[in-house]
């Protein structure tokens, strides 16, 4: 209780003061964290990701069972014959939810994390699919969570659906876009330095530093004026000498950046493991 008076003292104290941006940052320490286990579906896009389910596997006449609504044990959850479950469970519990729908017979399309869902393979190659969709999806939490999808529905062992993945990342974006207001993107002169660019400079390993000499701190530029902009955080304006230098920096960075993408570890088949592959038909 001690504990809580304190964290609450605080917070008055901050708000008394007029100190919005420590007040926030207060705020956003006691809230909730997000987890792929509170992942609750924005209905368009479980809508989609049905309707899709539907038509791949034929299933219109089948009774569609979501049982992973909060406070709901799928255990206890009745399962008519021939229905099929389609939803998005806890991503903590997947194997468990897997060997409970095999063990009963229970025909299921889960929503599952894209990165892991083919761990199930390990135990269920045969008679598990993996879709491995990887469709970006924003839920109902904020959580932003790269998904794919495991079923019994499909006679694969593991498959791409890229129309899955593009439907769902149209109705996904299309949630984002009425969420939040799209922000519009500047693009500056080199002889305008932002912590932005600076930024972007570090990341792709590319060292560049201007003088107090070769710099002027702005707010924003004259251009921006009329619309009543202003550069985000401030900025500098270069000198010729600086502004070239930096241009260079920009494009050794885009080149380091091409080559990060381009750099990758190729792993090759062991001989144990080609001998696996001739038995496979």
């Amino acid at each position: 209780m001690q504990i809580i008076q304190i964290g609450l003292d605080e917070a008055l104290k901050l708000h008394e003061e007029g100190d919005r941006e420590k007040y926030d940052a207060f705020k956003e320490k006691f809230k909730p964290k997000k987890t792929t286990d509170d992942c609750y579906t924005p209905d368009n896009i479980y809508q989609t990701v049905l309707s899709w389910v539907r038509a791949e596997y034929g299933i219109d006449g089948a009774e569609i069972v979501r049982p992973f609504y909060p406070g709901e044990d799928y255990q206890e959850r009745a399962y008519p014959s021939e229905c099929v479950v389609v939803d998005n469970p806890p991503f903590s519990i997947l194997n468990e939810i897997v060997d409970f729908y095999t063990a009963t017979g229970v025909r299921f399309f889960l929503f599952a994390p894209a990165l892991t869902c083919m761990n199930l393979l390990g135990r269920y190659l045969g008679s598990v699919c993996c879709i491995c969709a990887g469709a970006p999806i924003t839920y109902e939490n904020g959580a932003d969570v790269n998904t794919s999808f495991v079923t019994n529905l499909d006679t694969s062992a593991a498959r791409s659906a890229p129309d899955l993945h593009d439907l769902v990342e149209a109705v996904n974006a299309a949630n984002l876009r009425a969420a939040h207001r799209e922000l519009p993107k500047y693009k500056y002169p080199d002889a305008v330095l932002t912590a932005a660019a600076l930024n972007w400079l570090s990341v792709h390993g590319t060292a560049f530093r201007v003088g107090p000499e070769s710099a002027a701190f702005v707010r924003g530029l004259d251009a921006q004026k009329p619309a009543g902009k202003n550069i985000f955080g401030g900025g500098l304006l270069l000198s010729d000498r600086a502004a070239a230098d930096r241009a260079a920096a920009d494009r050794a960075a885009a080149d380091r950046a091409a080559a990060d993408r381009a750099a990758a570890i190729h792993w090759q088949l062991s001989d144990r493991e080609r001998t696996i592959i001739a038995d496979l038909k």
